[in-house]
């Protein structure tokens, strides 16, 4: 399975519209290679340089149907109805994509990484579910997985 996204490269910078500090729009993603059995995907998105936790979780979403394409500006809600069908979960307090927003003291950058994961299944997983229980309730479910990573650092003018 490979994802990609038209909003930056692997390792590339992430655009300051999917931050905190801009739109916090979800970015576009494509995929390719999904395996045959694939029923559904779900992405958790993490920053990975939070000095006070580990893996701080900015997102999660499952339930997405077998697609090419996930595009961009996902809507706020537990419930997506369009532009595709998909639950959003509650991370970062927030059942919604919450992208790079970074304290001002904070001035390293941060890798936020996107993980994909093909499901043979569609998950009976409440709205209200975090990343723990998103992650137990994939567990024998997942037929592949690969992952994105953004980097953003926060720069004052």
């Amino acid at each position: 399975m490979i994802v990609t996204s038209p909003s930056f490269t692997n390792n590339g910078n992430i655009p300051v519209k999917h931050t905190g500090f801009g739109e916090d729009k979800s970015p576009e993603f494509q995929i390719s290679e999904a395996p045959e059995k694939t029923a559904s995907f779900a992405i958790i998105l993490d920053d990975l340089d939070v000095p006070w936790t580990k893996n701080f979780n900015h997102w999660i979403i499952w339930n997405i149907p077998k697609t090419q394409i996930i595009p961009e500006g996902l809507p706020a809600g537990g419930k997506i109805t369009s532009p595709i069908t998909a639950t959003q979960g509650k991370a970062w307090g927030k059942k919604r994509y919450r992208g790079p927003k970074q304290p001002f003291f904070i001035k390293k950058e941060h890798r936020y990484v996107f993980y994909f994961y093909a499901l043979d299944t569609f998950l009976d997983i409440s709205e209200n579910s975090n990343k723990k229980a998103l992650q137990n309730d994939m567990q024998g479910h997942i037929i592949a997985e690969t992952q994105i990573c953004g980097r953003f650092r926060l720069t004052l003018r």
